[in-house]
């Protein structure tokens, strides 16, 4: 958890960059707490970057976790939008501290090679059908939380990913019928134990990419009716300010409904579940000679409409 004084640091950074991606009003549900508050708390950013309305001190009756809000679906979305309609008090985002939008999901799945510009940067074929792997729970942080470099790795790597949240329960969901299964979307950074990924385990992938705090997520759940079209968003990632990652959500090979339809097709989806849908190129494995993260680094992913997550490396 960051301290307070971090907190305002970050917040400062925030409002005092230009961010490429330009804010705009939607629906943005967020996982919050506050020092005059008990426990986590929904809420509402005010706009992108924008402060924050406390949903349960607009209806003391809505769950206080996000699962258990998407659960009850529409019921709970119409509290929200009319939360959003009315003229609330806002927090501001130096006085809270983010939570992941959805913490302790049933489950965390990940799409590998999932960008044809990044299976060109490995120079391998763009798959015919879905790569699937997956993180556990425990790696989530929230947006403005530190990644910990984990002892048992010396090649840490960064991936910005879209992140697809499930809002309704389904199993062979067809892919016309997929959108329905959607909450919305937020902004994930899929950090990756590249040894532990690519020369140990067997090579396969889980323990390189579950250490804990391998997964921030956030700032914001977006519902879909809020993004105009996930399969057309700018994604970049910067170490240090500098941009590492750059490219866009088109250049993904399997799209949000053939992901869904595919996934279900193993498992059932409920509320809460994220699907990571993959990376752009431009990570640090791949580049000659290879650069890892570091103990002092800064990560921002970012995501146009979505927002931006700024993680430390510790």
């Amino acid at each position: 958890m960051l301290s307070s004084s971090k907190r305002r640091l970050l917040t400062a950074l925030l409002q005092a960059r230009r961010w490429p991606f330009q804010p705009s009003r939607d629906m943005r549900l967020v996982q919050f707490q506050a020092p005059h508050l008990v426990g986590p708390h929904l809420g509402l950013e005010s706009e992108n970057g924008g402060g924050l309305i406390n949903l349960n001190a607009f209806d003391s009756t809505l769950p206080k976790t996000m699962t258990e809000f998407l659960e009850q679906g529409e019921a709970t979305l119409s509290v929200a939008r009319r939360a959003l309609a009315a003229q609330l008090p806002v927090l501001p985002r130096a006085e809270v501290t983010f939570l992941a939008p959805v913490t302790r999901p049933d489950k965390v799945v990940c799409v590998g090679m999932n960008y044809a510009d990044h299976c060109k940067e490995q120079n391998v074929p763009v798959p015919k059908e879905p790569i699937i792997f997956s993180k556990f729970g425990s790696s989530i942080v929230g947006p403005y939380d530190e990644i910990i470099l984990p002892p048992e790795s010396q090649e840490v790597d960064w991936e910005v990913e879209l992140a697809v949240v499930i809002g309704k329960t389904g199993k062979h969901i067809k892919a016309t019928d997929a959108m329905a299964h959607v909450a919305g979307f937020t902004v994930a950074h899929d950090v990756s134990a590249r040894d532990w990924q690519m020369k140990r385990n067997g090579k396969q992938w889980l323990l390189g990419k579950t250490f804990d705090t391998f997964c921030p997520l956030g700032p914001a759940l977006v519902t879909k009716d809020s993004v105009a079209d996930p399969h057309n968003l700018k994604i970049c990632c910067r170490v240090n300010g500098e941009v590492v990652q750059s490219s866009s959500t088109k250049q993904m090979v399997f799209r949000t409904e053939v992901l869904i339809a595919w996934v279900s097709r193993f498992v059932t989806l409920y509320p809460g579940d994220i699907i990571l849908t993959g990376t752009p190129p431009g990570v640090g494995v791949f580049r000659k000679p290879p650069i890892f993260l570091k103990k002092g680094d800064e990560v921002q992913c970012e995501i146009e409409e979505l927002g931006v997550i700024i993680n430390k490396v510790v």
